[in-house]
């Protein structure tokens, strides 16, 4: 008898033992995603600022600064958090992995949800649906007049982003090369060195209007496709903070407040 009360109370220890081991994977496996950035009161947002009008940087009272509609969306998410938001400038390459490496909470840089990515990261809602075009040179302008005008061309784009697989996939025979910075792509294309450039097309036109010598091929049509909306990234399993995030998205959408964000950043950014 009492052998068999010493199995019982064995097994009853187990039990607990087993019931505090699965208590407290269950907890270490727990999302926190949205209590980690309340408990430390800073949102810390990974972005490219070479995407007028949607990131960029301007002189503000004499400060360099990020300013442009992307930011304008992170600075509504973190008050909605009740936190401070601290953005992080780098190349856009750097950007998705500076929230993989936990560096960033979050990346807003004109992100597009591609399926390899949502392999790796976790993505909001669509805030922003984005058109591909293509800049060129004006005095070129009338050679272009589809998407086949640029075999054997030399046709640029920022690596890293979807324009680098929208180039090569529909400007068929075209010589793409990848770039880090936007600033050089410009340089690249105004000297003669790349014969066109593939941009979405608010950041085209904002450097169409400053530099007259640039315009956009109006003839060629790039398909658009689930690619070119614009979402933000953030570490694998963050439910909670995506779940936060998108409310706050579709209250911006539906009230016109992202379109008007991106109005006002691209009259800014063109008066620059």
């Amino acid at each position: 008898m009492k052998w068999k009360h010493l199995v019982a109370g064995a097994l009853l220890a187990f039990s607990a033992t087993a019931l505090v081991a699965c208590g407290s994977s269950s907890s270490s496996s727990e999302d926190n995603s949205l209590k980690k950035i309340e408990d430390k009161g800073t949102l810390t947002v990974a972005t490219n600022p070479e995407f007028a009008p949607f990131e960029f940087k301007t002189l503000v009272n004499g400060k360099d600064t990020v300013v442009g509609a992307d930011i304008d969306i992170a600075k509504v998410i973190g008050k909605e958090l009740g936190v401070k938001v601290k953005i992080s400038s780098m190349s856009f390459d750097n950007v998705l992995a500076s929230v993989q490496s936990g560096k960033a909470d979050i990346a807003i840089a004109g992100i597009s949800a591609t399926k390899e990515r949502q392999k790796v990261y976790d993505f909001s809602d669509s805030y922003y649906e984005s058109v591909n075009v293509v800049l060129v040179r004006k005095s070129d302008a009338d050679k272009y007049t589809s998407t086949s005008s640029f075999k054997n061309k030399q046709v640029a784009v920022q690596k890293g982003t979807i324009q680098e697989s929208v180039a090569e996939e529909q400007l068929k025979g075209a010589k793409v090369l990848t770039l880090t910075q936007n600033s050089e792509i410009i340089s690249e294309l105004k000297s003669g060195k790349v014969d066109a450039v593939v941009f979405e097309e608010p950041i085209a036109k904002g450097y169409v209007e400053k530099n007259s010598d640039l315009t956009i091929a109006e003839k060629v049509t790039l398909k658009s496709g689930d690619s070119d909306s614009y979402a933000i990234a953030m570490p694998k399993g963050s439910t909670a903070l995506k779940n936060k995030i998108n409310k706050i998205i579709k209250q911006l959408k539906d009230s016109g407040k992202i379109e008007e964000y991106v109005k006002e950043a691209y009259e800014q950014s063109i008066s620059d």
